[in-house]
């Protein structure tokens, strides 16, 4: 088998329908068919053999779509890399995966360069600007291939995407995505009428195409739907091109979502081309999901995934959304029930499955779970244990199977012998109609070990004070979770995939203790 044959079909079915849009350049399904064909032959011309790796490091542009489905054809293993990565994480990706070729920006021509002179495995260059000095610009390599089908047929056992993350460990680790795992999670999203793209869907892709944003690509060119590419995410610019390019559909981390919300002026836009707007990557409070639906209407959803699960593992509806806001609020805490034919169970610490509404781990199953860490023999075994993924993220279940995370493991706050759950505090907080955004960690404490301390993003003009959240926060919580500390700050760190960095507002606290709690 081979992936890339759903774009050729799809170039046969819709040859001159777009199926990419970047900027001003637009991609026909034809198009797209034949710089792919081109791409993958040229690779193949220098040496690259079926399962050798190729990276990609590069801001959000086309160019990075027709290398993905180049490599499809050519059986070739993708690594792309984060852009935000620094030059060491970059050279230790490139050595470590065995990369033998990497497609760069200018942006990172420097960081590229000397990573590949650092790593010393012999990486061709291929930078997407015309620079031969850099090694093999990609114009020159696409004018090297031929125009003719190039299919290598492949295992779906095949390794097809190497999704590197650093988790919470801090330590870069890359889940091995098969062939067969894409696969799978294509068909999850042609399986769901209220995902599934079709020809007219126009899907814009803010964050990084390489990572979640990007997941939805192979099933957009099976559905014969277009995928409009934002090359670098702004509150304006998602406006204007969704009132600009009348999109149906999209996907939002929290973090977007917070400042979509906050964003002056954002409700003169004409956003009512928009049928499905999923929201992922990290939890949403029950507020910000209410707000989001009062925004963009009842057209959001949301999901749970992982990189090692491949695909989005448990989904809640927009039709289940817009039921729990009027008549089942509890279910607004929820991530979903599980999706198309993936298991989930919630267990203890023995492996035994627990009963509804008990706290414990989320362990998923399916064809689109990940089975190993690439070369993390001792990692694997740890989280991918008798068939199911191990997330470290820790949940209950309601008795109609609802899913309800509280928080990750590593997060959870353990104070005086309590468990408190970040999320349920910042639930509270995001009650306050003060409070923009809001991150909540456990921080040392000579009485209680660890005490709870609430980091806050005022909205703009805002005038509460500490004493004011905590006050609050005690009128909705059992009182040993209040927050016993709150500190303001004008943003929030996030991480590269813009998600709120839990570890980088945490670590400031613990760095002079005597004592880290982990």
């Amino acid at each position: 088998m081979n992936l890339g044959t759903y774009l050729s079909r799809s170039a046969r079915y819709w040859p001159e329908a777009p199926a990419l849009v970047c900027g001003d350049r637009t991609w026909t399904f034809a198009r797209l068919d034949r710089a792919t064909d081109r791409l993958a032959f040229a690779l193949a011309a220098r040496g690259l053999r079926p399962g050798d790796a190729v990276a990609s490091l590069a801001w959000n542009r086309g160019e990075l779509v027709e290398v993905e489905f180049a490599l499809y054809k050519a059986g070739l293993t993708r690594v792309p890399i984060n852009a935000r990565l620094g030059r060491g994480e970059v050279e230790h990706i490139l050595r470590y995966a065995c990369v033998r070729a990497l497609v760069f920006d200018a942006e990172h021509r420097e960081d590229a360069l000397a990573a590949i002179a650092a790593a010393g495995t012999g990486c061709l260059p291929v930078p997407l600007e015309a620079r031969p000095e850099d090694g093999v610009p990609y114009d020159t390599l696409m004018a090297e291939g031929e125009e003719t089908p190039f299919r290598v047929e492949v295992d779906e056992s095949q390794p097809c995407v190497l999704n590197f993350t650093s988790g919470s460990t801090g330590t870069l680790k890359a889940a091995v995505q098969t062939v067969g795992n894409r696969l799978a999670n294509m068909r999850k999203l042609l399986m769901a009428d209220e995902s599934r793209p079709r020809p007219g869907t126009r899907y814009l892709a803010v964050g990084p195409i390489t990572h979640a944003t990007g997941m939805g690509l192979l099933a957009g060119v099976f559905g014969g739907s277009t995928t409009y590419v934002l090359p670098a995410w702004s509150p304006e610019g998602f406006l204007e091109t969704v009132e600009r390019e009348r999109i149906t559909a999209t996907f939002l981390v929290p973090a977007m979502v917070n400042m979509l919300l906050a964003h002056p002026g954002a409700e003169r836009y004409d956003l009512s081309s928009l049928t499905s707007v999923r929201v992922g990557g990290a939890p949403i409070s029950p507020q910000r999901l209410r707000e989001a639906v009062e925004f963009f209407g009842p057209v959001v959803a949301q999901g749970y995934g992982l990189g090692e699960t491949t695909s989005v593992v448990a989904a809640l509806s927009r039709e289940e959304i817009a039921r729990a806001v009027e008549e089942d609020p509890e279910l607004l805490q929820s991530c979903g029930r599980a999706a198309y034919d993936t298991e989930i169970r919630v267990v203890d610490e023995a492996g035994r499955e627990l009963g509804p509404r008990e706290v414990g781990e989320v362990v998923v199953r399916g064809p689109d779970c990940v089975r190993e860490y690439w070369k993390e023999p001792a990692l694997s075994a740890e989280t991918f244990r008798d068939g199911w993924v191990h997330t470290g993220d820790l949940a209950w279940m309601r008795e109609d199977g609802y899913l309800f995370l509280v928080d990750r493991k590593k997060d959870m706050i353990i104070s005086g012998g309590f468990n408190i759950y970040c999320t349920e505090v910042e639930a509270a907080l995001y009650e306050h109609p003060a409070v923009q955004e809001a991150c909540v960690v456990g921080v040392p404490d000579e009485r209680w070990g660890e005490a709870v301390k609430a980091v806050v993003v005022r909205h703009p003009d805002a005038t509460v004070t500490a004493e004011d959240l905590i006050a609050f926060c005690a009128g909705r919580l059992d009182r040993f979770k209040k927050p016993r500390s709150v500190d303001f700050v004008t943003e929030l760190p996030h991480n590269r995939n813009g998600k709120l960095d839990r570890k980088a507002v945490r670590e400031p606290f613990w760095a002079h203790a005597a004592r880290r709690v982990n």
